[in-house]
């Protein structure tokens, strides 16, 4: 083997080291301190050259290790020291330090004017009035969720905590947010992990989710259980029922939580066995047509006692979700609700391709959503909430443009309880107690403090949309639309939502007055008794 310096150098100077310092260590502690260190740094040395594995170590002895060491540390380095204020990644620290100031009710006003460029393309804003309007009420932003078959409405708040199950979140983070909840008036999501006891402890508004593994209301086998369901939707907390199709970071992805992660919290919770891997198949075993689950909504709102029954998805082929609108019409069956999660949403863990690659993101889901209700017919009968990415009051008032009821939030709340965005959901290793089970690091998050900011970022957040929406002369959420918001579309235009989006006219799928060629086309492949696509369209 040939030592070469510029490769070798450090290993060498170890070696030098410990020759040097090894004959006067006795006697002297710090120098037999030294001559320890590099002892250890020579036996690192010697392995790094014969080890198989790293290239980098075998011809870089020792120094190499300084390249992971710079890894381990980059996105610290990055997010602490490097990192713009408008850069998103994927939540840059101007959003993630206006979440932090309304849940410590600070002020989030900015000196010396705006840090964005407006001149760039995508730059959107909201229209102000000449004649601005007192501001509205924010406890009285809230909208009625139930359709006629629907014996339990809802009256939910503009802003709610989106889906995240207890065994992604600590049982701190459930407590924090659901305590926040029942502070601030809202509602929190039990992502489909089911009903925790740390959801109950503090007793705030529930929307149980129900996914594919149907946790908390399923057979030993892993099949949907109505006796179990019916127990628990009984129960005075939970407002809502939320079938999960798809959620935005991994649609069409199911998961597997393995045996070992499988604590007798969470075999209490989801109902699984200890000790077998949980399984969250990617499609659901209840229902396999669009009609079949037109009626497996009507079973569950029978099962909850008429409580509003909905569904959440990611958008993937048009034509499927025409399918359940078609199946809708065929049965008579209607959701109340259809939440619309975006291809942006986040998650503990999800394959690259799928947070990168697969599903349509949020607005424009939502808007597909908007319009094919509208164009069948049935917009007026069914509430939409969305969930994406959603912070701050303008995020709000985006999607309520674009035909949402309400919005939903994850990781905005998920700040709001002291999330850094260190990116280590999936690693059992959060630093601030967040997502995590290790019993230490949770211990970080100290549930009454952290629910007080829960509540305090949602009413200053519904607060900054009743002052925004007093500018553009508008009493009410529900009266903004597509006209009150405008986008640069390159250095010298900008457009209005309502002259970049197309938007349907009540019934015009129905009547063949379609004249937008995608949803015609859309809607003649969509079929109420099969999810596939009719081959002829």
């Amino acid at each position: 083997m040939t030592l070469r310096p510029s490769r070798y150098t450090t290993f060498a100077l170890c070696v030098l080291v410990l020759l040097v310092a090894t004959p006067f260590a006795v006697g002297r502690p710090w120098v037999a301190v030294v001559a320890g260190v590099a002892l250890v740094l020579v036996l690192v040395g010697i392995r790094d050259l014969f080890q198989p594995h790293h290239s980098i170590l075998r011809n870089y002895p020792v120094l190499g290790h300084i390249r992971w060491l710079a890894e381990t540390v980059r996105p610290e380095i990055r997010q602490y020291l490097i990192e713009g204020e408008d850069d998103a990644a994927p939540f840059s620290r101007a959003q993630r330090s206006l979440v932090y100031a309304r849940a410590k009710n600070e002020g989030s006003e900015r000196p010396f004017g705006t840090l964005m460029d407006v001149y760039l393309e995508e730059y959107e804003f909201i229209g102000h009035s000449t004649r601005p309007v007192p501001p509205g009420d924010p406890a009285s932003f809230r909208i009625a969720i139930g359709g006629p078959e629907c014996t339990q409405p809802y009256s939910g708040s503009i802003f709610n905590i989106s889906a995240m199950s207890f065994g992604s979140l600590s049982a701190n983070a459930i407590r924090a947010l659901n305590k926040g909840a029942r502070m601030g008036g809202f509602s929190h999501d039990t992502g489909e992990g089911s009903i925790s006891p740390y959801h109950r402890e503090f007793g705030g508004d529930l929307v149980w989710e129900v996914a594919s593994g149907y946790f908390g209301c399923r057979t030993p086998e892993g099949a949907f259980d109505p006796e179990r369901f019916a127990r628990h939707a009984a129960e005075p907390q939970v407002k809502m029922i939320e079938i999960k199709l798809s959620q935005g970071a991994k649609p069409g992805h199911g998961g597997i939580l393995p045996a070992e992660k499988v604590s007798a919290e969470i075999a209490e919770t989801r109902g699984v066995a200890m000790g077998r891997d949980c399984i969250s198949p990617a499609r659901h075993s209840a229902f396999s047509t669009p009609v079949e689950m037109m009626q497996f909504i009507a079973e569950l709102r029978r099962l909850s006692g008429g409580k509003p029954v909905g569904f959440k998805l990611c958008l993937g082929h048009p034509w499927e979700f025409m399918g359940m609108v078609k199946a809708m019409l065929e049965t008579g069956i209607r959701p109340d609700f259809i939440v619309v999660d975006g291809k942006e949403g986040g998650t503990g863990a999800a394959p690259a391709e799928f947070s990168d690659h697969l599903g349509v993101p949020m607005r424009e889901g939502l808007l597909f959503v908007h319009n094919t209700l509208v164009g069948a017919g049935l917009r007026k009968e069914i509430r939409i909430g969305v969930a994406g990415k959603i912070v701050s009051a303008f995020d709000i008032a985006r999607v309520l443009a674009l035909g949402a009821d309400w919005a939903n939030a994850a990781r905005g709340f998920m700040f709001a309880i002291g999330c850094v965005q260190s990116r280590s959901c999936n690693t059992n290793r959060c630093p601030t107690g967040v997502a995590t089970q290790d019993a230490l690091r949770q211990r970080a998050l100290v549930v009454p403090d952290k629910a007080e900011r829960v509540a305090n970022f949602h009413r200053n957040t519904v607060k900054a949309l009743s002052e925004m929406l007093a500018a553009a002369g508008l009493a009410s959420p529900w009266e903004l639309g597509p006209h009150h918001i405008a986008r640069r579309v390159d250095e010298t235009e900008i457009r209005l939502y309502s002259n970049i989006f197309p938007y349907l006219k009540p019934g015009e799928l129905l009547d063949g007055s379609c004249t937008n060629s995608f949803y015609a086309r859309s809607w003649a492949m969509a079929r109420a008794d099969s999810f596939d696509p009719l081959k002829a369209a």
